[in-house]
């Protein structure tokens, strides 16, 4: 919004509230001023509220308007535009919460060395022949939970390092068909308070936690902003059936600093996974903000480290090895890498989460015989099985560890397949180096 943002909340305040509030506001355009006097001031500011501004925001939510900047205009139909507008919150800029919530050495250290590891696997250059399993709760709603489930899983990375990369699955935004909880950056109370000043700042400082202790992160790419604020803590990216034909995701995906999946179409048909892969490889330009938190236009270089995720959908699955063949023959008729990643979970499990292990001792049964274009897996996983609806009592009476979006394997059997995987990467090995001898 730039200057116009101020002029816009200076038109609905009092004199005597000017000041107070032009200070609360200033984090949020500071940038936008440089290079003119003020631009020391407004830094200066940005320090002074880094822990008060998003709790003013989130505070302002709970008044009469629920809207810090409020649109005196919303349901004008005299006005030609914004009259569906409610109002506006600022948003705390991504440099601002990345220099309150820092990346830890130990954090760096874990995504560069997950993001080396798992662009090898993906270009077929991992001397290991290994496996990268993307494995995880469907979405995260409680950061301890999530940080329980991450030490359970640091062991099983830890013993089968030879043969899986194990990076775990760590969504905080859900898209929906309809409607429902769009996740923990939008709605971290799960009321539809939508205070997502403080989701943001609680799924940064969840994943620098995830990441310190030695977990690599994949997450799905859903707007152009909240990269912004998280993508430094993140080794692989994916693109969501709703959304890998949208022109904007594709722009993204060519920007950004890790390998991207892209699975195939709701309705099981790969040409737009195929078509994103091969449009993600070429630079683009879209409009995003810069870490101050300016509107500006970005400029890409392009992203070769891409693939393609089959999900299954409304016309079948696409994982035995009839799918695979297809969906390799059409990468190499695209001129890519006959390299896929089989999500377990979505269509190909028929939306049965019981069935995700039956998913993967299919795709094992291939990995065995030597099938190396299955590159990885997507698995939905979590400390218990199954999942639950949000009680009346909101997130208190929610049950520990078990999901509130799609059902997930419970812990022990999110074991037996990780083993299963394993022990099919072996025999891969052995197969591939008697093919060779």
């Amino acid at each position: 919004m730039g200057g116009g943002g101020v002029e816009l909340a200076s038109s609905s305040l009092t004199a005597n509230r000017r000041k107070k509030d032009s200070c609360n506001l200033c984090s949020a355009i500071s940038f936008s001023l440089q290079n003119t006097p003020i631009c020391a001031q407004l830094h200066h500011f940005r320090c002074q509220l880094s822990r008060s501004f998003c709790d003013t925001q989130d505070t302002t939510a709970a008044t009469m308007s629920g809207f810090y900047i409020e649109n005196k205009n919303v349901g004008n139909k005299a006005e030609s535009e914004d009259w569906r507008i409610r109002g506006y919150n600022p948003l705390t800029p991504p440099d601002l919460l990345q220099h309150e919530i820092a990346q830890t050495v130990e954090s760096k250290r874990t995504v560069l060395e997950g993001r080396e590891e798992a662009v090898a696997i993906v270009n077929d250059t991992d001397e290991k022949k290994r496996l990268l399993v993307v494995i995880g709760p469907c979405s995260i709603h409680d950061p301890k939970a999530a940080l329980e489930y991450c030490d359970m899983l640091l062991k099983e990375k830890e013993k089968h390092k030879d043969e899986l990369l194990i990076v775990m699955r760590s969504y905080l935004e859900k898209p929906r068909t309809t409607v429902g909880w769009k996740g923990l950056i939008n709605d971290p109370d799960i009321d539809n308070s939508f205070k997502i000043n403080k989701g943001l700042r609680l799924s940064r400082q969840l994943f620098v936690d995830l990441t310190t202790k030695g977990m690599p992160l994949a997450s799905e790419m859903l707007d152009t902003i909240s990269p912004q604020f998280l993508a430094d803590l993140l080794s692989v990216g994916a693109v969501g059936a709703r959304t890998t034909e949208s022109q904007l995701h594709r722009e993204l995906a060519s920007g950004l600093s890790f390998p991207v999946g892209f699975k195939n179409g709701t309705d099981g048909s790969l040409g737009v996974a195929v078509d994103a892969i091969g449009a993600v490889k070429h630079p683009h330009h879209f409009l995003s903000v810069t870490k101050p938190g300016v509107v500006a236009i970005v400029g890409t270089v392009g992203n070769e480290d891409c693939f393609v995720i089959l999900r299954g959908g409304t016309k079948g699955t696409n994982y035995d090895a009839k799918s695979i063949a297809e969906a390799k023959a059409a990468l190499e008729k695209a001129g890519l890498r006959q390299r896929l990643m089989v999500d377990c979970s979505h269509g190909n499990s028929l939306k049965n989460h019981k069935n995700q292990p039956k998913v993967a001792a299919t795709l094992a049964e291939q990995i065995e015989k030597g099938e190396e274009g299955v590159m990885g897996v997507m698995i939905e996983s979590n400390i218990g099985e199954g999942n639950q609806k949000v009680p009346k009592e909101g997130k208190e009476g929610l049950k520990y560890g078990v999901s509130i979006t799609d059902a997930c394997i419970g812990w022990e059997e999110t074991v037996s397949v990780l083993d299963r995987l394993a022990n099919a990467v072996k025999k891969r090995r052995e197969v591939l180096s008697q093919k060779s001898a």
